[in-house]
């Protein structure tokens, strides 16, 4: 049974992609070549106050549920700020049926600097936010949205000042940055019921025959006392690029908060672009395998105050480092 809800992911379907793997054997041997370079590199400073205006930025729209105002505002929003910072931006959009018959009118965005370059990765999260509380502990909020302060926003404001950084500073290597759709309108019970906008993407890249060396996907990645394991999916399918950024995060002094004890199963966008699009991708989650979620987690309690500027300017700092440091 497929769940967003962070679910192990089992020993059947890890057999079933053992081929994949071993196909992959060549893709994760050139992301091993993408370790930071060990020369001095000029790397910005990832600023996160910026970082914390551009969650706050999301969050004044509103939940960003798909088919809402809020959703549509707050799309034009991320397309003109991504313009702004010099990328060139693809609105990819598509109608995507949810498990409820819901007809999504659903927008990836995706943001290219340096487009011709081949040597190339690309960083993602998604922008939408929940249509229902459902793990709130009073059952009268599971029919509010979710306002996805951490779970979405959080992600592409790191990712939106490393836009900001990118047009001050240009780095070695082409990126993109490809803010999915429609990733958390889905139910537990309900295989490939979440991720549609990464789902959509796998199969229609916005470039034809896309490739990158790698990527790295951001899903709650500003609450307080975060833990980010190397979850199941990362190691199965890009183990190298897993191993670089939590070697990097250790470097830079974020080993407590990179942590080495097991990450759990993920069944969130980067497993979609692994088994669809073939790039090897890893995931930066707090997820902890025993523990779970943060206990904001698709509750109303996902809000702008329990966002950590400290958690913020780690994982962006890292990022940062990873991106920076590439030839």
């Amino acid at each position: 049974m497929e769940k967003k809800n962070l679910v192990i992911v089992s020993l059947t379907c890890l057999v079933a992609c053992l081929m994949l793997a071993c196909q992959r054997s060549t893709a994760s041997s050139e992301a091993a070549d993408a370790a930071p370079n060990k020369t001095e590199v000029a790397v910005p400073a990832f600023n996160a106050d910026s970082c914390y205006a551009f969650v706050k930025q999301q969050t004044d729209f509103g939940a960003r549920v798909p088919n809402s105002s809020a959703h549509v505002a707050c799309g034009n929003y991320l397309v003109h700020v991504l313009t702004r910072y010099g990328a060139q931006v693809i609105e990819q959009k598509a109608n995507l049926t949810a498990y409820n018959g819901a007809v999504l009118q659903s927008r990836n965005i995706i943001a290219s600097w340096q487009p011709q370059n081949p040597n190339r990765i690309f960083l993602c999260a998604h922008w939408d936010s929940r249509h229902t509380c459902d793990e709130d502990v009073n059952p009268a909020n599971h029919t509010q949205p979710v306002m996805g302060a951490n779970d979405g926003a959080s992600g592409v404001a790191v990712l939106l000042e490393i836009a900001r950084l990118v047009a001050q500073t240009a780095p070695h290597v082409g990126l993109d940055i490809i803010l999915f759709d429609s990733e958390d309108y889905g139910n537990s019970d309900v295989d490939h019921s979440f991720c549609l906008g990464s789902q959509y993407w796998g199969k229609n890249p916005h470039v034809p025959s896309y490739s990158a060396r790698f990527g790295i996907l951001l899903d709650m990645v500003g609450g307080k006392n975060p833990v980010f394991a190397k979850d199941q999916v990362s190691i199965h399918f890009a183990p190298d690029v897993a191993n670089m950024v939590w070697n990097k995060a250790a470097q830079l002094g974020y080993g407590n908060v990179f942590v080495s004890t097991p990450g759990g199963g993920v069944i969130d966008d980067h497993y979609y672009v692994n088994l669809l699009a073939n790039i090897p991708c890893i995931d930066i989650i707090h997820y902890r395998e025993g523990v779970g979620f943060p206990d904001t987690w698709h509750t109303t309690h996902d809000v702008l105050e329990n966002i950590d500027k400290s958690t913020l300017h780690a994982v962006g700092t890292v990022v940062t480092h990873v991106l920076y440091e590439l030839k």
